[in-house]
């Protein structure tokens, strides 16, 4: 195992393909890698940090379009449509496992979780802006904070839910909700 990092989160995102998030164990891919819980607990502290781990991954490949021609003679509108589809295309082969992963999530008893997804939806913004060399301050960047989180967040829900080609139903949400924010001149 070159990377065991990497291995452990590939192996749970294939037993979770074959069965669901909910039914995965950390004993299940201990065991599918021949390692121990004690090898899996050195990189993973509990099964939700999988979670993130797959959530970085996104961050990583979005963070990565900077690196595309011409990437940086766009405008901060294309550059967000541009990290933004690359964010959801980064978990398109288990997009079916990322919806349970919320779901799970969302469960009534893990307002914890809920509390650090949030963090992880303003750390992700933050990165978007970074990309999109958005420099507004004071109440402009909050009002484009929050606006911003909104058309992410839904964006996000509008990809995982939609039959389908999702990838077109989430282009199509993410465009109008980029043209509704730049003609509330957030863009800058």
């Amino acid at each position: 195992m070159n990377d065991p990092y990497q291995a452990i989160l590939q192996q749970a995102m294939q037993l979770a393909e074959q069965s669901s998030w909910e039914a995965l164990r950390l004993r299940d891919i201990a065991q599918a890698l021949n390692i121990t819980l004690l090898d899996i607990q050195h990189h993973f502290q509990q099964k939700d940090d999988l979670v993130d781990a797959w959530f970085d991954l996104a961050d990583q490949a979005m963070l990565a379009c900077q690196h595309r021609p011409d990437f940086e003679h766009c405008t901060p509108q294309e550059k967000l449509q541009t990290a933004i589809m690359q964010w959801l295309n980064a978990l398109a082969a288990h997009r079916q496992v990322t919806r349970q992963m919320l779901y799970y999530k969302l469960e009534p008893g893990h307002v914890h979780l809920q509390a650090a997804a949030l963090l992880r939806i303003s750390r992700t913004v933050q990165w978007l802006r970074e990309l999109a060399d958005l420099k507004a301050q004071n109440m402009t960047r909050i009002e484009q904070e929050i606006f911003l989180s909104a058309l992410f967040s839904s964006t996000f829900v509008c990809w995982l839910t939609t039959k389908e080609p999702a990838s077109r139903a989430a282009h199509q949400w993410l465009q109008r909700g980029l043209q509704l924010g730049r003609w509330r001149n957030l863009w800058h």
